[in-house]
C-alpha cells in the first residue's frame, strides 16, 4: 500500500532509488585490497567505436552494458547494483553468523538479528502456517460494527506498523523544525500512485486491468468463491479509484507548500465530518495534541464521504485484502508468488524472484538495521575513509561558496543567506554516532510474521515517541550498508553511509580524478540538493521559509526551467519523455553536482596537472569516473514505471545531459559542433 509518509520522504533527497523496494543494502569486507589504478577505469568496459559526443554514456561503458545483461531476478543491472550485491555478500554472512550463535542472550544483536533471519529462512514453517499469522487481525476486522470501528481497527494497524488507509506519522514541523508534530497523509492504493488508475497509455492500461485481476486472485485464495471474489474486488477497485481521485500527483507533492496544511482539531473535523479526529488520535496512541498537518485535505474530504457511501462489508473486505497483499511476501508461497507475479513480473517485468536469503536479508535491515549496520561498519569501515570523505566534502563546500559569490543571477543579499546555509551543513559520514536502542523490541526464534510486526510495532514506539521531545538531528534516515546517500532539508544535512563508500563511487587508494568523479559528483549532488527548487524553499535552520529577494527567485525559476524543458525533450522510452517537472531536483543536482566536483577537482594536484593514467587525461578520468557511476542495464517494464514514478532521469541521461552542458567536457574528448551530444553555448543550462 502506498504511504504517504514513504512519499514525503522525496523531500529527502537521495542519490539514487534502488530497486524500487529496498531498505538494506550492501559493501566490501574491510581487509579487501584496494583494485589496482589501471583497474578502477577499465578500458575494458568502454566501446570505443562510439564517439564519446555521439553518446558518452556508451562510450565509456559499452562494453560493460553489453557483457552484463539483466540477472533474471532483477530489473535493472549497474553500478549501484552491483555494489549492492557486495555488500549483501557480507552482510549473508554477518547473518549466517548471527543465526548460528547457541544460547545468545536474549536482546542483545546476535539474538535479535539472528533470530529475525532465523525465522525468515524457515520456509517450511511459512508454509505450514499459511495464512493463519494474520488470522487475529482478520477476527477483528470481521467485528467491526460501524464506520467509527473502522478507523478504530485502521488506528489499530496503524500502530502495529500496518499502515491502512491513509499515511500517518510524526516527523518536524516544516515551519518550526525544532517541533515534532503528527502529519496525515494519502494512501490507501494498490498501485504506485493516481497516475495508473488514470493515464490512458496502452503500458498503464494493461497494468491497472491486470491489477484488477490480481486482486480476485487474491481474493480467491483468501477463501472466496469465484463469483464473490469477483464482485468483492469490483467493490474494492471502485473504493481506490474513488481515494486515488482525490490523491495530488507526484509532482504536484513536490511542491512543499501544498503539502503544508496545518490544522486544529476543531478545523480538520469541520471540514471532514465523518471522521471523528480526537478519537482517531487517541487511537492512533497520540495525546495533547492541539494541531497536526494534512499533506492532501481532498484525500481526507474523499475518505469522509466514502466512510459513508461506501457499505461497511465492503469497507472490511477491502481491509482484509489489503491487510493480506501487504503481508503477502511473508506468507505461504500461493500468496507469496502470487503478490511476485503482478508486482514483480507484470509492473516492473522481474523474470524471477530474489533468493530468500536477499528478501529476508532486505526485511531484517529494514526492520533493525542499525543492529546489523553495527555488525556491518565493525568488519567494513576504515577510519581512512571518513578522514577522505571529510577533506573531499570540505573542498566541495568551499568550491560551492566560491561558485555562490560568483552568480551572476543572485543579489549579495540572498548570497549571504545562501553562504549561512552552505556553511550550517551537517555532515554524516559511515554510520551514526549514537545507535538506536532496541531494548523495548522482542524478536522470537519461532515466527516469521510475529518478529515483522513486532519490529514495525516497535518503529510506530519509537516515531510516536518523538512527540513532546526535542529534535534529535543525529539521527539517521538511511542504515549503514545503504548504497545511497541524501540531504535532509528539516535537518540542514549531507549523509553518505559507508554502503556507498566503496568502488566506483569512492576508493581511498584511487588518484583524485576518480574520486571526485565518483563520489564528488554524489558530494556535490547532495549539496546542490540543499538549493534546488524544493531545498531552496527551507532556510539553514531548516525551516520552510522564503530567505529569497522576489527577483532572485524569479531568476532562480527562470535558470530552472532551461532545466526543466531540457530534460522534458527527451524521449526515454519509445515516446515516453522523461517528465522534466518530477524530476527537476535530481537533474539540478546532477547539474550542480558534477560541476561543482569538476572545479574542486580542478584544485588539487592532478586536477592541475596534465599526467596521463593509462592514456587517459585528468580531465578524461574524471568524466569517465562519473560515467561509469551510472551505467546499467534496464528492463522497459522498470522504465516504465520509474518515468512515472521516480525521480530521478534514466541513468543514461543522468550521465549524458550535465556533461553537455560542461565546456570542460568538450575540451577533454574534442566534441564539436555536428556531434550529436554538441549544445551551442547559449544552451547550456547551469544554474549553480
Amino acid at each position: 500500500m502506498i504511504n504517504y509518509m514513504q512519499l514525503k520522504s522525496k523531500l529527502i533527497a537521495g542519490i539514487a532509488v534502488l530497486a524500487m523496494a529496498s531498505c538494506g543494502q550492501k559493501g566490501e569486507e574491510a581487509g579487501t585490497a584496494a583494485a589496482p589504478s589501471r583497474k578502477l577505469l577499465d578500458p575494458a568496459n568502454m566501446d570505443t567505436t562510439v564517439a564519446p559526443g555521439e553518446n558518452f554514456f556508451m562510450y565509456a561503458n559499452g562494453a560493460w552494458l553489453k557483457n552484463n545483461p539483466i540477472p533474471e531476478s532483477k530489473t535493472r543491472w549497474g553500478s549501484f547494483n552491483e555494489l549492492d550485491e557486495n555488500n549483501n555478500e557480507v552482510l549473508h554472512k554477518l547473518l549466517d553468523s548471527a543465526a548460528g550463535v547457541k544460547g545468545a542472550a536474549k536482546g542483545s544483536a546476535a539474538q535479535m538479528v539472528g533470530d529475525f533471519y532465523r525465522t525468515g529462512m524457515d520456509s517450511m514453517a511459512i508454509e505450514e502456517a499459511g495464512l493463519t499469522p494474520l488470522n487475529g487481525i482478520m477476527r477483528r476486522i470481521d467485528a467491526i460494527s460501524d464506520p467509527n470501528a473502522l478507523l478504530a481497527e485502521v488506528a489499530l494497524m496503524h500502530t502495529q506498523g500496518i499502515g491502512q488507509v491513509f499515511g500517518f506519522g510524526v516527523s518536524p514541523d516544516d515551519k518550526n523544525v525544532t517541533s515534532q508534530i503528527c502529519q496525515f497523509g494519502q494512501g490507501g492504493l494498490g498501485m504506485p500512485g493516481k497516475e495508473y488508475y488514470f493515464d490512458k497509455d496502452e503500458r498503464t492500461t494493461a497494468i491497472r486491468n491486470a491489477y484488477q485481476e490480481y486482486i480476485v486472485k487474491m481474493l480467491t485464495l483468501m477463501g472466496q468463491d469465484a463469483t464473490t471474489a469477483k464482485k468483492n474486488g469490483a467493490d474494492i477497485y471502485k473504493l481506490e479509484l474513488a481515494l486515488a481521485g482525490a490523491s495530488m500527483t507526484r509532482v504536484d507533492m513536490r511542491d512543499p507548500y501544498k503539502l503544508y496544511n496545518k490544522f486544529s482539531i476543531d478545523g480538520i473535523n469541520k471540514l471532514t465530518p465523518g471522521i471523528e479526529w480526537k478519537g482517531l488520535l487517541q487511537n492512533l496512541k497520540v495525546t495533547g495534541q492541539d494541531s497536526i498537518i494534512v499533506g492532501m485535505p481532498a484525500f481526507f474530504v474523499q475518505l469522509s464521504k466514502q466512510l459513508k457511501a461506501t457499505a461497511l462489508e465492503t469497507w472490511k473486505v477491502y481491509l482484509k485484502y489489503h491487510t493480506v497483499n501487504d503481508m503477502a511476501s511473508f506468507l505461504s508461497a500461493q500468496f507469496d508468488t502470487t503478490r511476485f507475479a503482478f508486482y514483480g513480473r507484470s509492473m516492473r517485468g522481474q523474470k524471477a524472484q530474489e533468493v530468500r536469503w536477499k528478501r529476508v536479508l532486505q526485511l531484517v535491515d529494514g526492520s533493525i538495521g542499525e543492529l546489523l549496520g553495527q555488525m556491518y561498519v565493525d568488519r567494513t569501515f576504515k577510519p581512512e575513509a571518513k578522514k577522505r570523505m571529510l577533506e573531499l566534502v570540505g573542498n566541495l563546500q568551499q568550491t560551492y561558496a566560491e561558485r555562490i559569490q560568483r552568480l551572476d543571477w543572485m543579489s549579495n543579499e540572498t548570497k549571504q543567506k545562501a553562504m549561512v546555509k552552505l556553511n550550517g551543513f551537517m555532515k554524516k559520514i559511515g554510520y551514526p554516532d549514537k545507535w538506536k536502542d532496541y531494548s523495548a523490541l522482542s524478536i522470537n526464534g519461532n515466527d516469521y510474521v510475529a518478529n515483522i510486526i513486532a519490529s514495525s510495532q516497535w518503529g510506530y514506539n519509537y516515531n510516536i515517541s518523538r512527540l513532546g521531545k526535542p529534535v534529535d538531528r543525529t539521527e539517521w534516515q538511511m542504515t549503514p550498508p545503504t548504497v545511497n546517500a541524501y540531504y535532509n532539508p528539516a535537518f540542514n544535512e549531507i549523509v553518505f553511509p559507508a554502503g556507498i563508500l566503496q568502488y566506483p563511487f569512492f576508493d581511498e587508494n584511487a588518484d583524485d580524478a576518480v574520486n571526485y568523479g565518483g563520489i564528488g559528483g554524489v558530494i556535490g549532488h547532495e549539496m546542490t540538493h540543499g538549493f534546488d527548487d524544493q531545498g531552496r524553499l527551507y532556510n539553514a535552520d531548516g525551516n520552510l521559509s522564503n530567505w529569497w529577494t522576489s527577483e532572485d527567485s524569479t531568476n532562480f525559476t527562470t535558470k530552472a526551467n532551461v532545466v526543466v524543458t531540457m530534460y522534458g525533450n527527451i524521449a526515454a522510452l519509445d515516446s515516453t519523455h522523461i517528465n522534466g517537472q518530477l524530476t527537476e531536483g535530481e537533474n539540478l543536482a546532477d547539474l550542480g553536482g558534477i560541476s561543482i566536483a569538476y572545479e574542486a577537482f580542478k584544485k588539487t594536484k592532478q586536477g592541475q596537472g596534465n599526467e596521463k593514467i593509462d592514456g587517459l587525461t585528468p580531465d578524461q578520468r574524471f568524466f569517465l569516473s562519473w560515467a561509469q557511476v551510472w551505467r546499467a542495464n534496464t528492463r522497459p517494464e522498470e522504465m516504465a514505471q520509474r518515468l512515472k514514478t521516480d525521480p530521478h532521469s534514466p541513468n543514461e541521461f543522468r550521465c549524458n545531459v550535465p556533461v553537455s552542458n560542461m565546456e570542460a567536457w568538450y575540451k577533454a574528448f574534442n566534441v564539436k559542433p555536428g556531434d550529436k551530444m554538441y549544445r551551442a553555448e547559449n544552451e547550456r543550462a547551469m544554474v549553480w
